[in-house]
């Protein structure tokens, strides 16, 4: 059991695997703030049938855990639409990157929501007689001070997707996780493969962590 021996040689392909790791996450990511904010819009909206769908989203999400979620968007899926008639095939990236957004945005979804709520009424009230619609309201005057207010809760969900990231390493993603599995397939060296493989998640989520706090710490009301 060398710790240093067999991080020289697991250090490449762990590189390799942080590339995909962090392009993922961060697309996911992106993709997921903008659902999360449309879901959001969608429960808080007057008309009950965009209420509806954006409960059975978030309700199905919540629902069933990630691993589900994965195997069922790139497996079942492609072969419900080949019955259809339709040939789809996800790669393993995609299929990753579709799972990991729609899992998070449902989560961002209720955070919104929550910090929408936490907004005091009269700040609305207040923007309407000023002369602005109820879009420009919620533009200009609510939606910062939600975000603001939703930031820690943001960052907890962020750090949540980064470590969820690495269960899509079970249909093929190339990974942090799927190069450490491959090396250990290869060497046996169980301890100090996954020893190592901590520790780059644990850098990873302290250099987000700290990303985070400078950010919030600027935005702070």
């Amino acid at each position: 059991m060398d710790l240093g021996k067999v991080f020289g040689e697991l250090n490449p392909l762990l590189l390799i695997g942080l590339k995909m790791t962090i392009s993922v996450t961060v697309l996911a990511l992106i993709f997921a703030f903008a659902l999360g904010l449309v879901s959001c819009f969608f429960t808080l909206s007057k008309k009950p049938v965009l209420g509806w769908i954006s409960k059975l989203y978030v309700g199905l999400i919540r629902g069933t855990p990630l691993l589900v979620q994965v195997f069922y968007i790139f497996f079942a899926i492609p072969q419900m639409m080949q019955f259809l008639g339709f040939d789809v095939r996800l790669t393993p990236f995609l299929a990753g990157l579709i799972t990991l957004t729609l899992n998070a945005g449902a989560y961002m979804s209720e955070i919104f929501r929550g910090a929408i709520n936490a907004v005091n009424t009269g700040q609305m009230e207040a923007a309407r007689s000023l002369g602005l619609n109820h879009g420009q309201a919620m533009k200009k005057v609510i939606l910062p001070q939600a975000l603001r207010i939703c930031l820690p809760s943001l960052v907890n969900q962020f750090i949540i997707t980064l470590k969820d990231s690495s269960l899509i390493s079970v249909i093929g993603f190339a990974d942090i996780m799927y190069q450490a599995k491959i090396y250990q397939g290869r060497t046996m060296q169980s301890f100090a493969t996954y020893t190592w493989v901590a520790v780059y998640y644990l850098v990873l989520i302290a250099i987000l962590t700290f990303i985070a706090k400078q950010v919030e710490r600027k935005v702070k009301i």
